[in-house]
């Protein structure tokens, strides 16, 4: 018997998007000018936690493009379908998950993501309710995952408005590139640049990511 691909759930998008692009081209001159040439995309979540959390995981310290390809190996290896079970992910060897392309340290990773939400230790249901410190602290409790990760699922899972990554390197060429000439910037300087940006810096972040890559990033 041939089993049947599970479906790919449609994207959730946020409520807040066009509120906030009007916000920003108002606050800020760059924004202004960036916003519409990016037309209808936008932010958008996969809807499922384990499975953004993963990627997130995969895609550490790679580039997008190469992140995509590990993905992809590690999701057939996983039986190839979506959302990612994380009781498929703990029945994969070692060499089941080395041979997606993952290093050693990730494989030990996403085994202990996988064992967090199969044994129920990490708080799901309750995740809509609490506060963005709050899932941090409980997120960077599991191996491998650390406040950029953390923030990243603030922001493609839980599509959190209003958060500001400022461990994360295309943030900070971003606004490199378009607010200082290319010259670099320190975190103190880019939290300064985003102060006009609240309460969406998850916004703004998203859209000086496109002014690099037009491609979103996807987690």
């Amino acid at each position: 018997m041939v089993a049947t691909p599970t479906a790919t759930p449609a994207p959730i998008q946020p409520d807040y998007w066009d509120e906030a692009c009007k916000h920003l081209k108002r606050r800020d001159r760059v924004l202004k000018r960036l916003i519409p040439q990016f037309g209808e995309a936008r932010l958008q979540s996969r809807g499922d936690a384990f499975t953004t959390l993963a990627r997130s995981v995969v895609g550490q310290q790679i580039s997008v493009k190469a992140a995509q390809s590990v993905w992809e190996k590690f999701l057939a290896a996983a039986a190839g379908t979506t959302p990612l079970k994380p009781a498929k992910v703990l029945k994969l060897s070692t060499e089941q998950l080395r041979g997606a392309g993952l290093s050693a340290r990730k494989c030990e990773y996403l085994q202990d993501l996988a064992r967090h939400f199969d044994d129920g230790s990490v708080h799901v249901t309750q995740w809509q309710a609490m506060d963005d410190e709050a899932i941090i602290r409980e997120l960077v409790a599991i191996r491998g995952i650390g406040r950029w990760t953390a923030e990243m699922f603030l922001m493609f899972h839980l599509l959190r408005p209003d958060v500001l990554p400022l461990d994360d390197l295309g943030l900070l060429k971003g606004i490199s590139v378009n607010y200082f000439s290319g010259e670099p910037v320190s975190r103190a300087e880019a939290r300064e640049v985003a102060e006009a940006w609240a309460p969406y810096r998850s916004v703004a972040t998203w859209y000086l990511w496109r002014s690099l890559d037009p491609v979103p990033v996807d987690y």
